[in-house]
């Protein structure tokens, strides 16, 4: 039986994965990157340091991670983010406050740090609906490590095969099965991520929803 919903955030409570790809393309072509721009969208999903690294490695580790980071931080104080209301995705929160209503426990599990988890979830006025949050940036092995949502699990006092994983990232997705969790993924043409290792597929957060409960109808 299911008793547990562990979101990720970035792509799957609001859309702002367009936003950082637009960011990560301008600040790769401004170090000198000529490259599969494509290649860019594996950063998906991983923490800002990691994020950091991986575009070095694709600089064939000519520019320093300090380097990537000043120019990326600059990128970003002159293109903020939009308010998260304004990007937060159709029905979030009458999803939420649904899946409470009928008893699930729910986590938000995500890369970014924990301070922006928070305060972006207060903003959306989102935050009361969670049991439980983490940041990647908080744990020792971030995805595609399991320890993430296996903490998440912990916490609220659930075994891992009790819990559904709502995704978009391959790096997510791993994750999650990892961890021994139903993964619903979420499609999103745009970025080209791999979700074929997903337990299913949905286009939106309505969807997953129906889907949660059809999965907990048929364990009954």
């Amino acid at each position: 039986m299911i008793t547990a919903v562990l979101f990720d955030m970035d792509g799957i409570l609001y859309d702002s994965e367009a936003w950082y790809m637009k960011g990560s393309i301008e600040t790769m072509k401004e170090l000198g990157y000529t490259g599969d721009m494509q290649a860019l969208n594996k950063a998906l999903g991983l923490t800002v340091n990691e994020m950091y690294r991986y575009f070095r490695s694709l600089l064939n580790n000519k520019v320093s991670v300090k380097r990537i980071a000043e120019v990326n931080d600059a990128y970003y104080a002159e293109h903020p983010l939009p308010p998260y209301q304004e990007i937060m995705f159709p029905h979030v929160p009458e999803v939420l406050k649904g899946l409470k209503q009928d008893g699930y426990l729910l986590a938000c599990c995500s890369s970014s740090p924990l301070d922006t988890i928070r305060e972006s979830l207060e903003a959306m006025g989102i935050l009361g609906y969670f049991d439980f949050m983490e940041s990647g940036e908080n744990v020792k092995h971030s995805k595609p490590d399991p320890e993430i949502y296996l903490q998440a699990a912990s916490h609220l006092k659930v075994k891992p095969s009790e819990c559904i994983v709502y995704e978009d990232s391959r790096t997510g997705i791993e994750s999650g099965k990892r961890a021994g969790m139903t993964v619903i993924a979420r499609r999103d043409e745009r970025f080209k991520q791999d979700i074929s290792e997903a337990d299913h597929a949905v286009n939106d957060v309505m969807e997953m929803a129906a889907m949660v409960r059809e999965i907990n109808t048929c364990r009954k």
